[in-house]
């Protein structure tokens, strides 16, 4: 899913409703429901996303809206996919090692 975001720090919440087409209300029901969905908040309470929870948002909505995924299904897809990623850093991160052992021999 292409997202018409422009280049920045952080978006508001109408800005992250708009791009993905939903009421703003259920980016907030949302991040109730997922615990790794935790914008920053200013001292008004406004909610500010930053890349990393577009992310975040994308994948929740790929799951719940285009999967057909319910809550806890996505949830448990989420959770897969969380494991899933922290193998692949540990991968990478060993063949980082080996190929610096490969440029010492």
């Amino acid at each position: 899913m292409h997202l018409d975001l422009p280049d920045k720090l952080y978006y508001g919440i109408g800005e992250v409703s708009k791009a993905f087409n939903v009421n703003a209300s259920l980016i907030r029901y949302w991040e109730k429901e997922f615990d790794e969905l935790n914008p920053k908040k200013n001292s008004k309470g406004t909610r500010r996303y930053s890349s990393v929870d577009i992310e975040k948002l994308q994948i929740i909505h790929h799951l719940v809206k285009e999967k057909g995924y319910t809550l806890e299904g996505a949830k448990d897809q989420l959770k897969i996919l969380n494991k899933n990623f922290e193998v692949i850093k540990k991968l990478e991160k060993i063949k980082a090692n080996l190929i610096n052992i490969k440029k010492e021999l």
